[in-house]
């Protein structure tokens, strides 16, 4: 019986782990609906409508639920994935889609909640790229709440100077508004409870066999064309670089002279807060030491929680380079936090004499470094309130503008300052 129990947890586990690496591995390639047509295409549905429904979902909860429902994680039950199941989201996803296809953000700002200024200009943009789309496969299972659903569409979309549809796979949250209509939800405002339920979701072996269907004939496609990958990065980077040229135009039209005279203010003052650089990390998990940069590195040992490091150099492609038994070493950054810290030398920041006359020339030329209190930004980025993708959005930032560094994090996270503000950025996006 023993035995038994053991192989299935043991088929679990490696169900789970292979959906985890499969994640890892494909999710900047295999999901070219997210790469290209489907990033920043969900926007807002009525959203007077969908306020007023968040208003009452959080007062509409008896008072004796909402007491347990942060404790206590939901159960997730093991129920089949279901195709053209559920009446009227077929009929939403046509509808989204073929509006996806046609640019006609009108018809998408009333069927999804919720996305911004930057988001609907990037809809627009793709549109322009697609030509069509096959009939669409959609699977459903149920959502953690009454009249939500976890939705599976798979698609495959023909776009321009490209002779074959690619596949991709993408997962929706979709809920019911207060006047019974189905929409998609992408207001990032989940709770824990049902984050936890997505992720589990997830992890369901029929909906990694449906996740690996995509990976399965996104990987037979780049085989027979290697590429493949390199035109949807291209055509990805065509569509941010377009986009973030019409909100600059935009931005330079509304002239912001307040924000002007801020700057303005701090040249003048030449006024710096001190830079803190991280010297140490530590481990928040079990994590592998690696020889490179790369999950096929060879592994060189284990780290256990709390051990802690020299940090050598944190690398945009979320790695950090370690010290490591009189030698280097490789760790994900995800698993790493600061543990030790240090204040940015007078020497470090604007050098003496001379050297700091130097300095100020290659700052003017060239302010991109983060040695002397800045960074630059490489590609597109959201500014945000807190170090991490649900905090508050406060701005974007454009290649080429530079922000005053305060700490570059071990978590991925660069901490700037911002109009007068703490924020922060992905650490990737920036140098």
């Amino acid at each position: 019986m023993n035995t038994t129990n053991n192989t299935i947890w043991e088929g679990l586990k490696a169900k789970s782990e292979a959906f985890k690496n499969w994640l890892v591995r494909y999710s900047k390639i295999v999901l070219p609906v997210i790469l290209v047509a489907c990033v920043a295409l969900t926007i807002v549905i009525a959203i007077q409508a969908n306020k007023r429904k968040v208003e009452q979902e959080q007062t509409a909860v008896a008072p004796e639920v909402n007491a347990e429902e942060d404790d206590v994680l939901l159960n997730v039950p093991e129920v089949p994935l279901e195709k053209d199941a559920v009446p009227g989201i077929n009929e939403l996803f046509d509808v989204y889609y073929k509006a996806m296809v046609d640019g006609d953000t009108a018809i998408m700002e009333k069927l999804v909640y919720y996305m911004d200024a930057t988001e609907i200009l990037r809809a627009a943009e793709t549109s322009k790229y697609i030509d069509s789309y096959p009939p669409l496969e959609i699977y459903t299972k149920a959502g953690p709440k009454e009249g939500t659903y976890i939705a599976y569409v798979y698609a495959e979309l023909k776009f321009h100077d490209y002779d074959k549809p690619i596949p991709g796979m993408r997962t929706y949250y979709v809920c019911t508004n207060e006047d019974g209509e189905l929409y998609i939800n992408e207001d990032g405002d989940e709770s824990d409870n049902e984050l936890h339920y997505m992720r589990e979701i997830q992890l369901q072996a029929d909906v990694i066999d449906l996740n690996n269907k995509a990976a399965e004939a996104y990987n037979k496609m780049v085989v027979e064309d290697p590429q493949l990958a390199d035109f949807l990065l291209e055509l990805r980077e065509e569509i941010e670089k377009n986009v973030g040229e019409a909100l600059a135009r935009a931005e330079e039209s509304e002239e912001p002279e307040e924000e002007e005279t801020e700057e303005e203010t701090h040249e003048e003052t030449g006024e710096e807060e001190p830079v803190e650089v991280v010297t140490k990390v530590k481990t928040t998990d079990v994590v592998n030491i690696r020889t490179s940069d790369s999950e096929t590195a060879d592994k060189l040992g284990k780290a256990a929680v709390g051990d802690e490091f020299e940090l050598l150099e944190e690398k945009g492609n979320g790695w950090s380079k370690i010290k490591y038994e009189d030698g280097e070493a490789f760790i994900k950054s995800d698993f790493l936090e600061p543990s030790e810290t240090m204040a940015a030398s007078d020497e470090e920041q604007t050098g003496d004499g001379e050297e700091e006359d130097t300095q100020e020339q290659a700052d003017n030329s060239d302010n991109s470094g983060a040695a002397n209190g800045k960074v630059r930004v490489k590609e597109t980025v959201r500014i945000r309130s807190g170090a991490s993708e649900n905090s508050e959005k406060i701005a974007t930032a454009y290649m080429g503008e530079t922000f005053d560094v305060i700490m570059k994090q071990a978590d991925g996270w660069t901490k700037i300052k911002y109009n007068g503000q703490t924020a922060y950025v992905k650490s990737e996006f920036v140098e």
